[in-house]
């Protein structure tokens, strides 16, 4: 194994952790009803539709961005204008860096071993900022992100990006073979490296049953990467 890819979000930097807090102390700021547990289960399940088209490629982020919280609100009964929302929502994000559990103890172990890939959907200046803000980015040598790309994962065109990037000035060529992702996404991480010929490593962090899961290796815990790599 030569190169490793690693996912962002709820994989290096908790997204969840994230929203719940921003929900919570948003609703606050703009005097709307009070926050409670269930409202994140709504978030998710209307954010996975629309990511999910995202790497369908129905979708574009502009897009998303436009619609996401007013459909949420729609769900929750509230009479916000969602679009003003999302950009309070998007503004907290971009200083959000709340860590996984021994992310950073894994990067260190893998830094100096292998070549090391951020791979990430979303928009590029915020991914790489929540990166340094958590004191992650020094660990990377190439950065992935989907806006820059012009492609989302996990699209064959996202992949194929990434490797002439990090093939470009090479003498001997990378191949995907030579290469693993670790990410908590079934659809975007894993059967998008698996397509591309990569292995694959599940982050298992929201306790998906073991006998659906397509992957090379699966980890509960990122500090058991130790043990693969």
């Amino acid at each position: 194994m030569k190169v490793i890819f690693i996912d962002i979000d709820n994989t290096l930097l908790s997204f969840s952790e994230y929203v719940k807090h921003t929900m919570q102390t948003g609703f606050e700021h703009f005097g709307l009803m009070r926050y409670e547990p269930y409202m994140y289960d709504i978030f998710t399940e209307e954010n996975n539709k629309l990511w999910h088209r995202i790497e369908q490629g129905t979708l574009v982020f502009s897009e998303l961005e436009k619609v996401r919280w007013n459909i949420i609100f729609a769900r929750l009964g509230i009479g916000f204008d969602g679009t003003v929302f999302e950009k309070y929502f998007r503004r907290a994000l971009y200083d959000s860096a709340i860590p996984m559990p021994y992310a950073d103890e894994m990067l260190r172990y893998l830094s100096g071993k292998y070549t090391l890939c951020a791979a990430s959907n979303g928009p590029y200046e915020q991914q790489v900022h929540r990166l340094e803000v958590a004191g992650m980015k020094r660990y990377f040598d190439y950065i992935f992100i989907s806006e820059k790309l012009g492609a989302s994962k996990p699209s064959e065109e996202f992949f194929k990006r990434a490797f002439a990037e990090l093939n470009s000035g090479r003498e001997e060529v990378i191949m995907p073979a030579d290469t693993i992702i670790i990410g908590d996404s079934l659809t975007s991480d894993i059967d998008g490296g698996r397509n591309y010929g990569m292995k694959t490593c599940f982050y298992n962090v929201g306790g998906v049953q073991s006998d659906s899961i397509k992957a090379d290796y699966v980890i509960d815990e990122l500090n058991e990467v130790e043990g693969i790599l």
